[in-house]
């Protein structure tokens, strides 16, 4: 496991390539947030509220992109998301198990 809970983190990234993080309790707009990864402090600016278990954007995700979280791709980003937002159905689309996804598969 490359990521962890430290002392004053306030959301959990366990991957490095990791797109998100996980709110580890409610975060407010405005506030900065602490995460660590690979042993290293990291900081970013919350842009709107996370709700406690949501996720939000530890980078800038272009729409389109497969978004990454615990090491695995979770889904793909239906519109640009900049770090800092909440990440969630709004903004994401599963795709995992998704047949017309499937490379060469057609939608019936």
């Amino acid at each position: 496991m490359a990521g962890n809970i430290e002392a004053g983190a306030d959301v959990l990234v366990m991957d490095p390539a990791d797109h998100v993080a996980t709110a580890i309790r409610d975060i407010a707009a405005g506030e900065a947030v602490h995460y660590v990864v690979q042993g290293k402090r990291e900081t970013v600016s919350v842009s709107e509220p996370i709700p406690f278990g949501h996720k939000i954007s530890i980078v800038d995700i272009p729409a389109g992109e497969k978004v990454r979280k615990y090491g695995e791709v979770i889904g793909q980003a239906t519109i640009a998301i900049a770090e800092g937002f909440h990440v969630h159905v709004h903004n994401i689309e599963g795709i995992r198990g998704r047949g017309d996804k499937a490379k060469g598969a057609n939608a019936s």
